[in-house]
């Protein structure tokens, strides 16, 4: 993680989260607040000329701006006001908030993320988070056909297998009973969804790893769902594909993150069961 310089140019793009009235007002404040320091803001629905994305919202908030900014390699800097704000730099009562201009003008960290992308049907689709591919509304649980690489395809019978970034690591996956991936690991984390065994471990895989998915019900269709999102059905006995994407999706630091202190301030993580923040 390295400091940049200055910003450019003064052209901010604002993704906020409008369906929530405080997400709003923190928005316009923050926007009143950067058109009065000389910058000009513009729409995060795009974010084509900017020289930063900033979005007022939660986790999801950001992960929907990130398909915004990826594709004009524009880096993102979140503001929270959902209830965790693991992926956000700020919380809605955070003193910098205030002179959040300035800081920014000053310079900041860039913090580089992997993501992933999904192909089916002709189609790509972009996930920072993680890709998932899920049995569709049925109760039975489905076969499903794992191939990393040029390997033999693994039968694994479960409700569906999801594929996470070191950044999703502490979302999903981190629920499905993946592992913890720290975000300077070059790899990508694979787990089944409540698989129909006693031996089932989450992989860990390189990287540069190409990832098949078979969905092999034959009586049925499956979900193909990226950051949450359901993008697609899958048709039966047909494939998902699944590799790094060939962009990195930056976010814009205040500060340099460590990602252990993170775990612990965001997620209580190594904190005793006595301690009364639990």
């Amino acid at each position: 993680m390295s400091a940049s310089l200055a910003l450019e140019k003064k052209v901010i793009a604002l993704y906020v989260d409008t369906a929530r009235d405080h997400a709003r007002s923190i928005g316009e404040r923050v926007a009143s607040d950067f058109r009065a320091n000389g910058f000009d803001v513009v729409d995060g629905a795009t974010a084509r000329g900017a020289s930063l994305l900033i979005t007022v919202g939660g986790d999801g908030t950001l992960l929907r701006a990130a398909r915004v900014a990826v594709e004009d390699d524009v880096p993102i800097l979140g503001i929270n006001t959902g209830r965790l704000g693991f992926l956000t730099e700020l919380d809605e009562d955070d003193p910098r908030l205030s002179d959040l201009p300035a800081l920014v003008a000053r310079g900041l960290f860039m913090d580089e993320r992997t993501a992933l992308q999904a192909e089916y049907d002709g189609r790509s689709y972009f996930a920072l988070n993680d890709v998932v591919v899920r049995k569709g509304e049925f109760s039975r649980i489905v076969p499903f056909g794992l191939r990393v690489e040029e390997g033999a395809v693994t039968r694994i019978t479960a409700d569906g297998i999801c594929v996470a970034t070191p950044t999703g690591s502490t979302a999903y996956f981190l629920s499905a009973g993946g592992s913890l991936i720290a975000p300077s690991v070059a790899a990508f984390g694979v787990v089944p969804l409540l698989p129909h065994t006693l031996f089932s471990r989450p992989l860990i895989v390189p990287v540069d790893s190409r990832i098949e998915i078979t969905s092999d019900i034959e009586s049925a269709h499956a979900h193909l769902e990226c950051d949450g999102d359901v993008v697609s059905e899958v048709a039966p006995n047909s494939s998902v594909l699944i590799h790094c994407h060939p962009k990195r999706v930056h976010f814009a630091r205040t500060r340099p993150i460590h990602f252990l202190e993170r775990l612990e301030e965001k997620m209580l993580w190594g904190v005793s069961i006595k301690d009364p923040r639990r």
